[in-house]
This record gives structure tokens, sequence and C-alpha cells, in this order.
């Protein structure tokens, strides 16, 4: 298994100097970039969130992208080829001031990797307190509004949503929601 952490770790006789940069991706396309990074030998991160999406009346829930067209890349800009990023397929840039790529603030990546489940998906619902304002993301209800009203144990929550003109009661599994 690939370490994704951003502690510093000795390599040798010298210490790593990596650090996660952000990385954007042509439209619809940040699995492949994942894919064709980690191909090349760099460590890539793709942060999913589980969506619920609304077709011909039907509802799927599917993992989707926390940042479209963003994936995070763990470079050593003194040691390996970062050029090379810009030209792998799927890629649109790394971003960059001066010349040189930005790293990713310390701490933000590390705190999504806290954030996720077994299944590799972020959970946004770790840090919800009542009385919080709420958006559902997954569910019949997705990107509807609601004030968290209940703490029912460790996976189901009570929110009143503010819908059809009117604050309705609802209780609905914790990863359904994220802060407003």
């Amino acid at each position: 298994m690939i370490d994704l952490s951003e502690n510093v770790q000795p390599r040798g006789i010298t210490a790593r100097r990596e650090r996660w940069f952000a990385v954007q991706t042509l439209y619809r396309r940040e699995s492949g970039a994942q894919l064709q990074l980690e191909a090349q030998g760099f460590t890539a991160l793709l942060p999913q969130i589980t969506r619920t999406v609304r077709h011909a009346r039907r509802l799927r829930t599917i993992k989707a992208p926390l940042f479209p067209s963003y994936i995070f890349v763990r470079l050593d800009l003194e040691r390996d080829r970062w050029r090379s990023v810009n030209g792998t397929y799927g890629v649109a840039r790394l971003l960059m001031a001066h010349g040189r790529p930005v790293p990713v603030p310390k701490g933000v990546v590390k705190s999504l990797l806290d954030l996720r489940d077994a299944n590799g998906v972020v959970r946004l619902d770790s840090d919800l307190s009542i009385g919080q304002r709420v958006e559902m993301i997954a569910g019949p209800f997705a990107q509807a509004l609601g004030e968290l009203v209940r703490l029912d144990g460790p996976e189901r929550v009570k929110v009143l949503l503010d819908i059809m003109g009117g604050k309705v009661p609802v209780t609905v599994p914790s990863a359904s929601l994220r802060a407003a």
C-alpha cells in the first residue's frame, strides 16, 4: 500500500522533501489523470465523496470528485521530473507561480486523508453539531438545505429540511450531509 501521509521520513542519508501539489485536470478526466500519473511513478490522490444523481426519475448514488477537475500529486521538486506532469494525458496543468509548482498548504491533504472511510470516500459529516446548517448531498433530498436537530447515533441524524415552503423533519444517514 502506498503511504499518502505528509510526514517527512528519512530516506537513506537525506530526508524526503516531498510536498503535495494541485493538478488541474481536463473536464471529467480526474480518474484517468490519476492513473496516468501513478503509471509514471508519482503518488496521486483523487479525493471522492458519495453523491446522489437524478436521471430519468431514478436516483443513483455515485462516487464523485470532491474537487471537480483537480487532483493532488506528491512531488519532491529537486528529485522528481515534475515538468512531465503537464504532459500527462488528462492533465491540463500543474498549478504554478513564477515558473515553479505551488505546494498545497501543509495539513490540507492530511486532513482529507483523515476524513476517508474504509472505502476511500471522504466523509464530510465527521464534525457535525446540533443547530448547524447542513446540505443534503445524497438521497432523494439532495441539494436541500436544513438544520441539524438531533444526532441519533453514529450513523443517523434528524434534520429539519427547508422544503415545500416549510420545515420538514427527516431522519437520514449522517453520510448524506455536509456542513452548508
